[in-house]
């Protein structure tokens, strides 16, 4: 920032695995979103490597990133960003026209809870519908990686349980490596390891020998 140097993340070292479930804990500027941006290719750290299936993310320029993120990663922010003039069918619709081996738009919002509503606009939708379309959206092209930023961030305890549910259930039934930022401690017993971050560093690894239901949790 100007003459300042801000180190958001520092000498953080992490392996994510096939259909594991992450979730990364920790106050706002601990560098959960930083890290969350560079294993999505959307930033490129100064330092280090990024390895994806054994190649690194930083050789190749802009146009490897490009197709890694249109071939390889779903995200999933706090705010939905769906085109309110399309329907949900039509939202999803938009990243299966560009993928290389997608499912129908049908079958992605059927797999979280929405085969009723597909024809609906986001103005016809509750928050909860709307950010379950955008979850759509992010698994219609399969992706090897989901990314979620605060999924449940504008959402009510209720709500809130409905996405989580669903984000379960694309992990669980895909098999698709999921990593979700949350500030919420509660949401962290949904996973399989917890990180916990502080000052852009790890500071403590957590191994849940179980997963808990959302419907379970103390919100």
């Amino acid at each position: 920032m100007g003459a300042v140097a801000v180190q958001a993340l520092r000498g953080v070292d992490l392996d994510l695995y096939e259909g594991d479930l992450v979730v990364l804990l920790g106050p706002s500027g601990s560098g959960k979103s930083t890290l969350l941006n560079i294993l999505g290719g959307l930033d490129v750290p100064t330092e280090g490597s990024v390895l994806f299936r054994d190649q690194d993310l930083r050789q190749g320029g802009e146009r490897r990133l490009n197709r890694y993120r249109r071939e390889n990663v779903g995200f999933v922010f706090q705010f939905y960003n769906l085109i309110p003039s399309l329907t949900a069918r039509e939202n999803v619709a938009l990243v299966t026209e560009i993928a290389h081996d997608p499912m129908p738009p049908e079958e992605a919002l059927t797999l979280v809870g929405l085969g009723e509503r597909l024809d609906h606009f986001p103005a016809q939708l509750s928050g909860g519908e709307q950010q379950r379309v955008a979850i759509a959206r992010a698994i219609a092209k399969r992706p090897a990686l989901l990314l979620c930023d605060e999924p449940t961030g504008a959402l009510d305890s209720q709500t809130g349980i409905l996405v989580l549910e669903a984000i379960l259930r694309v992990n669980q039934e895909l098999g698709t490596t999921t990593a979700l930022i949350t500030h919420n401690a509660v949401i962290a017993d949904v996973a399989d390891r917890v990180l916990h971050f502080g000052d852009g560093r790890i500071v403590e690894t957590r191994v849940n020998e179980t997963r808990r239901d959302p419907k379970d949790l103390a919100w």
